[in-house]
């Protein structure tokens, strides 16, 4: 039994509705870095997991990394307005499904989405208030396509066709709620760990505040 207010005891859990974290950046800004420690040091949120068209990858797991779906699963649930965003990326298809993301938030569960600003504005759409918006910035041009030379995942002319796209992706980051410019990562690291413990804290996801407040007035 949760102590009343007031007790002395320890602070009683209140109950919270959960966000959508949302990360966007150009290619090789450090997005997918930060993302993996984020889900490795805290136990409180998780991926996001979406559905695609794509095949499935050795090693990959179903529900795990994606839900693999026919093309013509895919278009039934877009649909039926089964998925909250979807985009078309080298002729594979990916989305959200609708059901996990509603279910987890509503249990006070965070979820993290790695999209871009399309998907980011998709989300938008009936889920502003859950979102919270973080696009990652490279320190500078140089600096981008020197991550991405160094990752040597890439042959010269895809990074020069990332490189390119980079321009395109970074003009929306007046979209986002909050913005870090990836210079060190540890730095940038610690600031999404504030912003999520800052948002976590908004009045409107504490959904047990009211009720606590209210035995803690009765009790003074």
């Amino acid at each position: 039994m949760n102590p009343a207010p007031g007790d002395g005891g320890a602070a009683p859990a209140i109950e919270r509705r959960g966000l959508l974290l949302v990360l966007s950046s150009p290619s090789g800004a450090g997005k997918t870095t930060l993302a993996r420690r984020l889900l490795q040091t805290d136990p409180q949120i998780h991926p996001s997991v979406s559905v695609t068209t794509r095949p499935r990858r050795p090693g990959e797991i179903e529900g795990q990394d994606y839900y693999f779906v026919t093309p013509e699963r895919f278009a039934a649930m877009r649909e039926a307005g089964d998925l909250l965003e979807w985009a078309t990326v080298f002729g594979n298809s990916y989305g959200t499904p609708r059901a996990p993301v509603m279910e987890a938030i509503s249990q006070g569960r965070d979820l993290l989405f790695d999209i871009d600003w399309q998907g980011a504005q998709k989300l938008r759409e009936g889920l502003e208030s859950d979102l919270v918006r973080v696009f990652i910035l490279p320190p500078s041009g140089r600096a981008l396509e020197e991550r991405l030379l160094t990752r040597n995942q890439d042959h010269p002319d895809v990074v020069a066709q990332r490189m390119a796209g980079a321009a395109e992706e970074i003009s929306h980051w007046a979209e986002y709620d909050y913005v870090i410019v990836n210079s060190e990562i540890e730095t940038s690291f610690a600031s999404l760990r504030s912003i999520v413990t800052a948002e976590r804290l908004r009045r409107r996801r504490q959904l047990g505040l009211s009720q606590f407040v209210r035995q803690l007035q009765d009790a003074l």
